[in-house]
């Protein structure tokens, strides 16, 4: 019998870029070496980990997996993915394409640069109120494993605040998820200031947070899924292509951060200038597919096409599929990631 492998998932944010992120869960969630352990996310991510926990709480891992499902059938609007199957002649990076420069998608890009949310009077609604609303909390905030952990950040000071246990609600999950051009920041009572707080996207201050998995009771290995690619070749030039280069930088600058923070931490124990007693000694993995990613536009996280989202999942259990064959050996013993190189 293989021995059980101990994993932590941090799950990054990007809309319905997320798909990808539900493939990865999927396949993971078919290994029964592997127990997830303690689950960090933001926007997406904090979706994607809240139906794998009341998932894994209610049903195990098949309950997981069929919850999962169930949230992305929520947010394509559909029953089955195939009835997208129609589109699949344009591929991946030319439906980006198109999407990005439809009229709706245009006019929708005009319209949150020159009006506020806050502009549209009775006409607004949060489209993400009536999927979290479905989620069942008594699950999602159970303490049993895995530990999950809800990032946002807090408008008036800029920094991350970490929702986690009872205090995971449906407000949480739709300020994780709150881009401020879009959305209405997400207002409620925080008990760590003791004043009704107004809050945005996690992503600006950590996309995922990765220091709530340093908890003594989980796992050193981190397993990072990652869906903002580090690295384009190419140089953006078009407006889009600008404006969406930004945006990934920004969202993937927390991350690396924490990540450079990390590789600090490690060189100081191997030097012996701390003790591994003081301070965690983290284990880091990544699954992603960059290649991918750097095909398609910031349009394909806004606009939740069922090709996109059911190609994107494809690729995310193709993705797991390839950790498992090059890199699950390695959790326990060493990081997948080599720190150094990342930041040579």
């Amino acid at each position: 019998m293989a021995k059980t492998k101990k994993i932590n998932l941090a799950l990054q944010g990007g809309g319905a870029h997320g798909a990808f992120t539900w493939g990865v869960l999927d396949r993971l969630l078919q290994e029964d070496e592997l127990e997830i352990s303690g689950i960090s996310g933001t926007s997406a991510g904090a979706l994607n980990g809240a139906a794998l926990k009341a998932g894994m709480i209610s049903g195990g891992r098949e309950g997981a997996r069929e919850n999962l499902e169930w949230l992305w059938m929520q947010v394509a609007g559909v029953t089955d993915l195939s009835m997208g199957d129609w589109m699949a002649p344009f591929g991946l990076s030319t439906l980006s394409k198109q999407i990005e420069y439809s009229l709706p998608v245009i006019m929708g890009n005009a319209v949150t640069r020159l009006m506020s949310p806050y502009d549209y009077g009775a006409l607004y609604k949060n489209p993400l109120k009536d999927i979290v609303e479905k989620f069942n909390y008594d699950r999602v905030c159970d303490s049993h494993a895995p530990l999950f952990y809800v990032g946002a950040t807090r408008v008036r000071n800029g920094k991350i605040r970490i929702f986690e246990g009872a205090e995971i609600g449906p407000n949480a999950l739709m300020a994780s998820a709150c881009l401020p051009t879009v959305f209405k920041a997400i207002e409620m009572y925080d008990k760590t200031t003791d004043r009704v707080e107004a809050f945005w996207d996690g992503g600006f201050t950590g996309n995922p947070a990765l220091f709530p998995l340093f908890n003594p009771s989980l796992p050193a290995d981190i397993v990072i899924i990652n869906i903002n690619p580090l690295e384009r070749d190419d140089i953006p030039t078009t407006p889009g292509e600008i404006q969406n280069r930004i945006n990934e930088i920004s969202f993937n600058s927390s991350l690396l951060r924490e990540l450079r923070a990390i590789d600090f931490v490690q060189r100081l124990i191997e030097e012996g200038t701390l003790t591994s007693d003081n301070m965690a000694r983290v284990r880091v993995h990544m699954i992603a597919d960059d290649v991918l990613m750097a095909k398609l536009s910031a349009a394909t996280k806004m606009v939740a096409n069922p090709h996109v989202i059911g190609q994107l999942k494809d690729a995310g259990c193709e993705a797991a599929e390839q950790f498992l064959r090059t890199d699950v050996d390695n959790i326990g013993k060493r990081s997948s990631v080599d720190l150094r190189e990342m930041f040579a």
